[in-house]
């Protein structure tokens, strides 16, 4: 089995002192930097827009992963191409023509990915999994950092990946929310290849030290 991609949440990070934890990551073995777009409609939060995410991409030298977690994404998916998105994750709740939304994140030159809530079945992707590029599966009710993992998260994992591999895909299965080292090798086991950790690292003592002992877990 591949090593466990993973992506600090930059929602976490301290964004008086942005550009110090963005070269943070890029010191640390961290692999994706996973960020967070939330309109406040979507979900009950608003977070940072283009603006910010153009000065993180400025800084960042690893895979920036882009989670929108807004309404009408379709409408902004050329934008976060333009602002070097590599990969965009929509989520199955917000669109309604998903096929579609994923061909475009596709012909804008991005990675096209789809996030779940925790009480959407895995099963409503069985007909486009083979177009999706990774999975977020969300362990926590998305809008807001620091909630404690949902234990069905494991069972998920498990579904998804054996509709994958029935499939035939090369879909990566990324775990968004509640992410710490009490549940990362077990997430591994289940199927998981990418794990997000936001609170959990950017709170840590030493978070190159933190993001060094997820990888150390799942090996």
């Amino acid at each position: 089995m591949s090593q466990t991609l993973i992506a600090p949440s930059v929602l976490a990070a301290d964004f008086a002192n942005l550009q110090r934890d963005v070269e943070m990551i890029n010191k640390s073995e961290a692999d994706w930097f996973h960020i967070d777009i939330m309109d406040g409609v979507f979900v009950p939060n608003i977070s940072f827009g283009m603006p910010v995410l153009r000065d993180i991409v400025k800084h960042a030298t690893k895979t920036i992963d882009v989670h929108l977690m807004i309404v009408n994404p379709d409408q902004y998916i050329q934008t976060f191409a333009d602002l070097g998105s590599n990969i965009l994750t929509v989520h199955y709740e917000a669109c309604t023509h998903l096929h579609r939304t994923l061909q475009a994140i596709k012909a804008a030159g991005m990675k096209a990915g789809v996030a779940l809530n925790p009480h959407t079945p895995v099963s409503h992707l069985k007909d486009v999994i083979a177009d999706i590029d990774l999975v977020c599966i969300m362990s926590v009710n998305p809008g807001f950092g620091g909630q404690s993992f949902i234990e069905n998260t494991y069972q998920k994992v498990k579904e998804l990946k054996q509709m994958i591999t029935d499939a035939g895909a090369a879909t990566k299965i990324e775990i968004d929310g509640g992410v710490t080292n009490k549940n990362a090798q077990q997430l591994k086991e289940a199927g998981a290849d990418v794990l997000v950790a936001g609170s959990y690292v950017f709170r840590s003592e030493d978070p190159i030290a933190t993001v060094a002992g997820l990888k150390e877990l799942t090996k």
